[in-house]
Order: C-alpha cells, then sequence, then structure tokens
C-alpha cells in the first residue's frame, strides 16, 4: 500500500511553456476553467477515498505561479527506504513547482526521507520528468521509457542505476512526433500491462516489450492510437489500506474502451473512473498524472 500525493489547484490552466510539445493541450476560455479544474480535483479525492486509497492533498499557492503544479508526478517520485528522486522539468514555469510548502507535507509524512537531487541537470539543458517519462514496474525492478525531449537517455540510465532497475527504452510515434511522456502511452499494473504497441513502429523495440512482458507474465491489453489520443494510456493502478487494487482512469479513457477492455481490467481490479474534462483539455494530463506514490 502506498499513500498518494495530491496538489489542489488554486491557479489551474493552460500552460504555452508545456503546449510546444505536448500535443494533448488545448487551451478553454480561462475564466472558467480554474473553478471547474478545482471541483474536478475535489471530486476526484473524494472517488479515491470512497475506494480507501489514502490521499495527502497539498495546497498550491499563488506565487509562484504554477499552472501545471496539479501534476506533482513529473517531479518528485518515491522509493522504499525512504528515499525521493527530484527531476529536472522541461518548462522553466515547472521548475518552480517544488515549493516549500509540498516539501513540508511530504516531511511530514516521511520524515526520514533521503533526496536524490537530479534538478540541476535543468542548467544543462536535461531533462527527464518523473513518472511521466518513466513506467515503473516495481515489482519486477523495470524501468519503460520512450526517447523524448523530455526524457535524456543518461539520465533515465542514471535513475536506473540507482534503483537497481533494468532499464527498457523504446522509440514512440504519433503523428509524426515523438510521444512526450511515456506515462501517456503505456500503464504497469501487477498482472497486465495496457499498451498502445501501434504506437512503437520499431519491430526490435516492440519485440523487446513483448518479451519482457512475456517473461514477467503480464498479460497485454492492447489499446488502439484513438484510445491512447482520448487518455486510455495514463491510467495508474493503486491500492487501498487494505492492500486491494484498483484501477483508476478518467471517465474519458473508459468511454473509449471497448466492452472486452473492460470485461479485462474489470476481471482484475474495480476500476475508478473520475471526469477530468477541464483538466485533461487544458492541461494535457489525465488521471495518472495527477497522482505521485508516497511508498
Amino acid at each position: 500500500m502506498a499513500k498518494l500525493l495530491m496538489i489542489r489547484p488554486c491557479c489551474f490552466g493552460y500552460n504555452p511553456q508545456t503546449a510546444v510539445n505536448n500535443a494533448f493541450q488545448t487551451a478553454g476560455p480561462q475564466d472558467q476553467v480554474k473553478e471547474m479544474a478545482l471541483a474536478e480535483f475535489d471530486a476526484y479525492v473524494t472517488l479515491l477515498r470512497k475506494h480507501r486509497i489514502e490521499v495527502v492533498v497539498a495546497e498550491d499557492t499563488p506565487e509562484p505561479h504554477t499552472p501545471d503544479s496539479i501534476f506533482p508526478n513529473n517531479w518528485i517520485s518515491f522509493h522504499p527506504g525512504q528515499m525521493a528522486i527530484l527531476y529536472p522539468m522541461y518548462a522553466p514555469n515547472r521548475r518552480l513547482e517544488r515549493k516549500k510548502s509540498v516539501f513540508k507535507i511530504i516531511m511530514d509524512e516521511a520524515p526520514r526521507i533521503r533526496w536524490i537531487d537530479m534538478s540541476p541537470r535543468e542548467r544543462q539543458n536535461q531533462f527527464l520528468e518523473g513518472t511521466g517519462s518513466m513506467v515503473f514496474d516495481r515489482e519486477n525492478a523495470r524501468a519503460y521509457a520512450c526517447r523524448s525531449p523530455r526524457t535524456n537517455e543518461d539520465l533515465f540510465l542514471e535513475v536506473c542505476e540507482t534503483l537497481s532497475y533494468k532499464p527498457l527504452l523504446f522509440n514512440a510515434i504519433s503523428q509524426g512526433q515523438p510521444i512526450y511522456h511515456t506515462n501517456v502511452m503505456m500503464c504497469m499494473a501487477d498482472r497486465y500491462v495496457v499498451i498502445c504497441l501501434d504506437s512503437v513502429h520499431d519491430e526490435k523495440d516492440r519485440r523487446m516489450l513483448l518479451d519482457q512482458f512475456n517473461e514477467d507474465h503480464k498479460e497485454i491489453v492492447g489499446i488502439t492510437t484513438e484510445q491512447m489520443n482520448h487518455f486510455a494510456g495514463n491510467m495508474f493502478q493503486v491500492f487501498s489500506t487494505d492492500n486491494k487494487p484498483c484501477l483508476v482512469m478518467s471517465r474519458q479513457a473508459y468511454n473509449v474502451l471497448t466492452p472486452e477492455q473492460r470485461r479485462t481490467l474489470k476481471s482484475y481490479n474495480p476500476l475508478i473512473t473520475p471526469v477530468l474534462n477541464t483538466i485533461e483539455t487544458n492541461g494535457g494530463g489525465s488521471a495518472r498524472c495527477m497522482l505521485a506514490e508516497i511508498v
């Protein structure tokens, strides 16, 4: 079981600094976005707690202005042995999300935490955006990452060495461009993996992934590019206080799944499907991006 860190937004909105390589972002009417995003966030937290998922909520602050603070999984990840890694972020205004107020809440939850700070690599224009850039299979000590401007290969390998994880690096393409985050096209769970293999064009990369899934006895739940574009890859398996798994995905993602896909996923765990339309449209992130595990 892990607690989930979530950041309650105060200034959520469309971020042009991230939109340059996040094809999922679209600017909506910003006068309504803040209130609608806040309502979606609060309903999401309520839904998780209803399923006995432990959630730690940190309040965002107006200053410095951080429109994407609702997505903490990109700048921090937690690991067994009271360890946390801070990551170098692509967009300058996302680097400001590392706020004292959030660190205070983390220290209250994990007072003896050991920090590994990779954020200075921003000065060398080297980026690795946490569990957006990487999808972890913690049980089998694997880390998956697709190449993109936000995922530096050397930093990825450095994290894998630190965690003693096997690195699996591959190319994933959508509309002729690298997919900016691995967790857009892939979700790793205890007994299955949800993945858009249509985006993995290189046969060697695809074979590497399939061989690894087979070795680890993971059932493959394939999704299409169209489903991925509706956030069906941005799922996350979470565990309740009594260690029962649930799979989180947005309502939009759930709605684009086929009945067979839904049946397969439900056979492994209940599904939690919050409505996140405003957050997805303006922020370009979905259910998984809003959760950072405190392991």
